[in-house]
């Protein structure tokens, strides 16, 4: 079944919806909650969060790419459980990993500054990666957005997982230095 289908159902108010999009993209999904939490009972629970919430949001949206929306807000679903979840202790996933990774470069502060200066940083970091090839730019969103491991990043581009570790250590010290001359750093 096709996007658009399946948001036609939406549209409906169709319970079939959700069974579609769990045969669609159920796996899709639970990878992404599965990167982030790393457990299994989470990672379904978070699944399950998204089809309650696509129900909710459908309408009034009107996604072009389901995957996509439906991957965003596992995403966000999972990381706020991540963070409710374990607020007094670190958890070794994949996402704790690539945050470390990136904490050179941005730091986590608290401060209502930062917080205000959210979207200009988040503009700031799409111009950075519209300046960087396309290899470069796929590798290190799959790494720090999708929260690929590195050997899978390495194996998305085809290349050896040296090579994507080398490339994302030096796009990691490019991204610090054009923070630092924006002025964040």
């Amino acid at each position: 079944m096709q996007d658009d289908q399946i948001v036609a159902l939406y549209w409906e108010r169709n319970e079939r919806a959700i069974q579609e999009t769990q045969k669609q993209y159920g796996r899709y999904l639970f990878k992404i909650a599965y990167r982030i939490l790393g457990e299994r009972e989470d990672s379904r629970e978070s699944v399950n969060d998204t089809y309650f919430k696509a129900w909710n949001m459908i309408p009034p949206a009107r996604p072009a790419v389901l995957s996509l929306y439906l991957g965003r807000i596992t995403r966000q679903l999972s990381i706020d459980r991540l963070r409710t979840k374990n607020r007094k202790k670190r958890r070794a996933t994949e996402y704790a990993s690539s945050l470390s990774e990136l904490e050179e470069c941005i730091s986590a502060g608290n401060t209502t500054e930062q917080y205000a200066d959210i979207r200009l940083l988040a503009e700031t970091l799409n111009t950075f990666l519209e300046g960087l090839s396309a290899e470069e730019r796929g590798l290190f969103i799959g790494r720090y957005y999708y929260m690929d491991s590195v050997r899978e990043a390495a194996f998305n581009y085809k290349m050896s997982e040296s090579r994507a570790k080398s490339m994302l250590y030096r796009t990691r010290l490019k991204l610090r230095a054009y923070l630092e001359r924006e002025g964040y750093l």
